[in-house]
């Protein structure tokens, strides 16, 4: 049997071939799948955002901030960024997933948290706008190595970001 980059071209031909034929035959199973999940995942953004606006913004709280115990980050977080958002944040520690509740604040971390670097990580919400993402992680690497400047900049985004959230 010949390696992957050593194939004929009629061995490449019949894999072409064999992988679109696949894709004819699921893409009627598959397509309905991708819509139905697009449509729910639009419909929970439709849920949160007002709920959050309602339950956290008309209180003052612009911020869902995720971080966990990690010896990188936890220390500096807890001594320079939540103390400056007080009253406007919901904290989610990571290291404590297990006893979290189906609550907003969750809910609302799965929805914009997604699937890479969020930890440590801040959504900024204001009323009838996207909320922004502030993910902390790349800039805790560089921090761990003696270089802060990422850190702190990250950190002054979010500082002007709240300023400017209002309700």
């Amino acid at each position: 049997m010949t390696a992957m980059g050593n194939r004929t071209k009629s061995e490449r031909r019949w894999a072409d071939a064999v992988g679109l034929l696949m894709f004819a035959i699921l893409s009627p199973i598959i397509l309905p799948l991708l819509i139905v999940a697009l449509t729910l995942h639009l419909l929970a953004g439709l849920f949160l955002y007002p709920a959050i606006w309602l339950c956290w913004c008309l209180r003052g709280r612009f911020v869902l901030f995720v971080y966990s115990n990690s010896p990188v980050w936890q220390e500096y977080v807890e001594e320079n960024i939540l103390p400056r958002l007080s009253d406007r944040v919901v904290v989610l520690n990571w290291s404590e997933r297990s006893r979290w509740k189906r609550t907003l604040a969750v809910m609302a971390f799965r929805y914009f948290g997604g699937y890479r670097q969020y930890n440590p990580m801040a959504v900024v919400f204001k009323p009838f706008r996207f909320a922004r993402r502030i993910r902390f992680y790349e800039a805790f690497k560089e921090f761990k190595h003696g270089k802060p400047d990422a850190v702190l900049k990250m950190q002054h985004d979010l500082f002007d970001s709240i300023r400017t959230a209002t309700c």
